[in-house]
């Protein structure tokens, strides 16, 4: 048996499925793409993976490809679309002459197709509202979002406790601040009473924090009405998943704000879904694109609850996927969890991508027909290194990939298209409007009120007790005017004139 025949074996076993799988392409040889595919199961796609590789090389396209073949199989997806070039996922695709070669080559047939989209918005952005109220994240996860210290993190922990114990909700930005503001003035001699004193120093570190927080419009995001996991899992009538795509286009610089959303969805999703274990197929699948967004920003305790959240949420039919330029930029304990690997080309401009490129080929399984630092440099655009687990979740061979090309449109879609979209959709409505109810910041504020009227009714009493009454402003006088100087002097003057006499 030769070379390209052992080669040919060697993929064919080792991407085997015999359940439902997704096909992403077809393995290549010395350059020339083989008659054998590389398939996924479905069954391990909540096993989570990484779509890394440098600008141009295709990485998107890998994520329409997978999303829309995740769809075909009725399951739902949602995408982080920080770039804003995912939205023609949503209009079917057109055959090209490099489309219908590339598919022959790696005998696919091609047939052009539209998917179900729903486009959301974390901003004022025209889509779907998501919000969460400050209650949803709990004491732990607010404090974790801030980068609090244990103490401060403590007082934050009696914050979510009196407001929980006085029946007053936290909804968004405004009530929290309200609930510091209160607890050092007002409130002060209350909570001291019945939680113990809290320094004025550490809930101005907190308002500060929370401040910085709401300059990356934060204040869009908190409120209600809250986002319900449940819209995400939608299939449609022909039984496709549909395609959630967050807008991320205009929070590219505010990095708080997108982890914060990020972990604050995770944590909802592993909350509220139930256990599923083993499954043939996930209940949901997450691309977070430029994920190097949530890593640099984040805190090593933000870190850490990523990456358990990671390792759990799989158990919930879940699988998330992070798409970045490096695999470097993934944190080594979350980079651990991630069963599937599409490693688009690397570029060696200098010393230290040469020496990223050597790390990166050190993460995959080595190959007897790949030198894997070499072939990391010389894959074409809309090729890749991949690697999965099996149906057993056993890792399969290294392959190098002639990707299979998006049957929906490569190009974003049209303002005229994007509104079309958002008037069709039941999702716009339901989260349309802003409410606004009774909480914390307006059980304070009548609290505080009454307790400024109170005070000033004390005073005005306080102030009554003290002035005199008339009888005695009139003794007042008289006794000031018989106990001068100048009276006594006239008054004895007076009496040694009658003694004389």
């Amino acid at each position: 048996m030769n070379t390209v025949e052992n080669f040919k074996t060697l993929i064919s076993e080792g991407y085997a499925c015999k359940g439902a799988n997704i096909t992403l392409g077809g393995a290549i040889f010395e350059g020339v793409a083989q008659d054998v595919h590389v398939t996924i199961p479905l069954k391990t796609m909540n096993r989570h993976g990484l779509i890394a590789g440098a600008t141009g090389t295709g990485k998107t396209k890998t994520i329409q490809v997978l999303s829309e073949q995740l769809s075909q199989n009725g399951i739902p997806v949602l995408m982080m679309d920080i770039k804003g070039d995912f939205s023609g996922v949503a209009k079917e695709g057109e055959e090209k002459p490099f489309i219908t070669e590339r598919h022959t080559k790696i005998n696919i047939p091609f047939a052009p197709k539209s998917f179900p989209v729903e486009l959301l918005s974390l901003s004022e952005q025209n889509g779907v509202r998501l919000r969460a109220t400050v209650s949803e994240f709990g004491p732990v996860l607010f404090s974790r979002i801030l980068d609090l210290n244990d103490t401060q993190a403590g007082v934050i922990s009696v914050i979510f406790k009196y407001c929980d114990d006085k029946k007053m909700p936290l909804l968004d930005l405004k009530d929290i601040k309200k609930v510091m503001n209160y607890i050092t003035e007002e409130g002060k001699d209350e909570i001291s009473e019945e939680y113990g004193k809290i320094s004025t120093s550490t809930t101005g570190t907190i308002l500060r924090k929370i401040i910085e927080l709401e300059q990356q419009g934060a204040e869009t995001f908190f409120g209600e009405k809250s986002f319900e996991i449940d819209d995400l899992m939608r299939i449609n009538e022909n039984g496709q998943g549909y395609i959630n795509i967050v807008r991320l286009t205009d929070i590219q610089d505010k990095p708080k704000l997108f982890s914060t959303f990020m972990l604050n969805l995770l944590a909802e999703i592993y909350n509220q879904m139930p256990e599923k274990g083993d499954v043939d197929q996930p209940e949901l699948v997450i691309f977070i694109d430029e994920a190097h967004l949530i890593f640099n920003e984040a805190s090593k305790t933000l870190l850490d609850q990523i990456e358990t959240i990671i390792k759990l949420i799989r158990s919930k039919g879940v699988g998330v996927y992070f798409i970045t330029q490096n695999p470097m930029d993934i944190p080594k304990g979350v980079l651990a969890q991630l069963g599937l690997k599409i490693q688009h080309a690397l570029r060696a401009f200098t010393a230290n991508d040469r020496q990223a490129i050597k790390q990166t080929a050190d993460n995959y399984p080595t190959s007897e027909f790949y030198k894997t630092d070499e072939v990391l440099t010389s894959l074409g655009i809309g090729e890749a290194l991949v690697t999965a687990l099996n149906e057993k979740g056993i890792p399969t061979p290294l392959a190098a990939t002639m990707m299979r090309t998006p049957e929906s449109r490569m190009d974003i879609l049209t303002e005229s298209e994007i509104e079309n979209i958002n008037s069709k959709s039941k999702l716009v409505d339901k989260y349309a409007e802003e409410i606004d109810r009774e909480s914390a910041y307006e059980i304070l504020t009548k609290k505080i009120e009454e307790i400024s009227e109170e005070v000033a009714e004390k005073e005005e009493e306080k102030q009554a007790s003290k002035e005199p009454g008339m009888g005695e402003v009139v003794g007042k006088s008289v006794l000031k005017v018989v106990t001068s100087a100048s009276f006594i002097r006239g008054a004895f003057n007076v009496l040694m004139k009658v003694l004389k006499k």
